[in-house]
């Protein structure tokens, strides 16, 4: 067994789920955007429209969206912090559906006017999952160093891609291809076991009908 298993990891609390995993689901919804957020509508469903208020919830939230990790989250200055960055954040509490009781659903707005929304549930002892990005169904949890990239769906451009992480020295660890339709927009998403370079990055951007390439650091 683990020793994280027994006695856990470092971080923020109260509450594993309600504060550090709030943390970590800012963090990584400010990371999936790939923007700095400078307005944020906050939807709360279930436990955490419930409880969150107590368990800081909310601070933790923004704090994760500024950029701050929940081993060291400064929740008590987070409303000091937002403003410093021109973070303007509005909460509301909404029913998601059949979801996890700890979901909380994202609309952010960059400075140039960038867009995302992103859905997720902090499912215990800090752990998360990001489950819609921009009205798509991921999976994206933080565990491992991974690869988002938005493309035209042809013949082959997963190949193209696969390529590229191979000729870099990575090794997939997992793969999830997603289309809109036949020859439309397509979304995958690779968990890498060690980051990407710049250098990959920057070739895979370079692939003819991919629209971004984007890393999301294991958190």
């Amino acid at each position: 067994m683990d020793l994280l298993e027994i006695i856990g990891p470092v971080m923020v609390g109260p509450s594993s789920s309600h504060t550090a995993g709030a943390v970590r689901l800012g963090l990584l919804a400010r990371t999936a955007a790939g923007f700095a957020p400078v307005r944020a509508l906050i939807d709360l469903h279930g436990s955490f429209a419930e409880t969150g208020k107590g368990h800081g919830t909310d601070r933790a939230l923004v704090v994760g969206l500024l950029g701050w990790r929940p081993e060291n989250a400064p929740l008590r200055d987070a409303a000091r912090l937002a403003a410093e960055a021109n973070l303007h954040v509005t909460f509301h509490t909404a029913d998601l559906g059949m979801v996890h009781p700890n979901t909380v659903r994202l609309h952010l707005e960059g400075s140039d006017g960038q867009r995302a929304e992103i859905q997720g549930s902090s499912v215990g002892g800090g752990a998360v999952v990001v489950t819609q990005f921009n009205g798509w169904s991921v999976e994206l949890a933080g565990q491992y160093e991974t690869l988002l990239l938005a493309y035209q769906d042809r013949p082959g451009m997963i190949s193209r891609i696969t390529g590229e992480v191979a000729a870099s020295g990575l090794n997939i660890a997992t793969m999830r291809v997603a289309r809109r339709a036949r020859g439309g927009q397509a979304l995958t998403t690779l968990e890498l076991d060690e980051p990407p370079t710049s250098d990959l990055l920057q070739k895979l951007s370079s692939i003819p009908d991919l629209f971004w390439a984007r890393h999301i650091g294991r958190l």
